[in-house]
């Protein structure tokens, strides 16, 4: 289990999982996650498994596998193969939630070394937590809603769901992908919902890895409900550190220190380039 430690004049949440110190970065005989692999021994299309090296304890975290194909991409599933994911997101938040002293399901990802992703085969990963982190807290207590009209910050409006650069951005490529619909979190999603969220994901991701023209590291996750909201507004958010081709922007110590940032890259103009880069 981990030792979670509160700093008592911040209140910043430490988990220490000193266990994950020895944790493989590279496979050393091959992908885990491709099939006939440590991870993966049967044929799958999607599927989900409990991680070896949980970073809150056992049965609270898992990794997620997208597809077989270890050289997909998230858009190159396919609208068809993003729902079959989201179908399996769902499900997972679900019976994560359903467990004893779970408050809060998040569903996350990490794409590229520059973002500390060690495999390559395209994958996520689910934590369940048995309280509420700070961010996730505050979004929902504030009544988050998809902005009604993000102007020269859009990307993509279709019915079901849009894609927009956020007003505020810590990092240069920041973007909140929302269903019209609203629901709190994946599980209470409708299937004309998820479909368009879907068909949103794939064009935008395929978007984003023509932005400068290779796979661009990213990282995603998924505001979903704590334990008893009814009414809240679930949405899935994006970014990337890299400012340009192969150039991240770090975080430094007067942002670090001082809990404010200073963003090279203006949101509308990134919204625009990816206005431009549709299929």
């Amino acid at each position: 289990m981990p030792d979670t430690r509160v700093d008592p004049h911040l209140g910043t949440v430490v988990h220490v999982v000193a266990s994950r110190q020895s944790r493989p970065n590279l496979p050393a005989d091959g992908c885990p996650f491709c099939v006939g692999g440590l991870e993966a021994p049967e044929p799958y299309l999607a599927t989900s498994f409990p991680n070896r090296w949980p970073a809150l304890g056992e049965e609270r975290c898992e990794v997620v596998l997208y597809t077989p194909d270890h050289d997909a991409t998230f858009h190159s599933l396919g609208t068809a193969g993003v729902r079959r994911v989201i179908d399996l997101w769902a499900s997972r938040t679900g019976a994560l939630a359903s467990q004893e002293g779970v408050e809060c399901v998040l569903v996350f990802e990490n794409r590229g070394a520059e973002v500390g992703a060690t495999i390559a085969h395209p994958h996520g990963q689910i934590y369940a937590y048995d309280s509420v982190p700070s961010r996730i807290a505050r979004r929902f207590a504030a009544g988050w809603a998809p902005d009604a009209d993000p102007g020269t910050r859009a990307v993509i409006a279709a019915p079901g769901a849009v894609a927009y650069a956020q007003h505020a951005s810590v990092f240069p490529v920041s973007l909140i992908v929302a269903p019209a619909e609203r629901a709190p979190d994946l599980a209470s999603l409708g299937g004309a919902a998820r479909d368009a969220l879907a068909a949103v994901l794939v064009d935008l991701f395929a978007r984003l890895d023509r932005l400068y023209d290779e796979p661009l590291p990213y990282m995603m996750w998924i505001n979903q409900a704590p334990r008893g909201t009814v009414d809240g507004w679930m949405s899935i958010e994006i970014v990337s550190p890299w400012r340009a081709r192969g150039v991240a922007r770090y975080i430094a110590a007067a942002e670090v220190a001082g809990e404010e940032y200073f963003n090279p890259v203006d949101p509308a103009d990134l919204a625009a380039r990816l206005r431009g880069l549709a299929p």
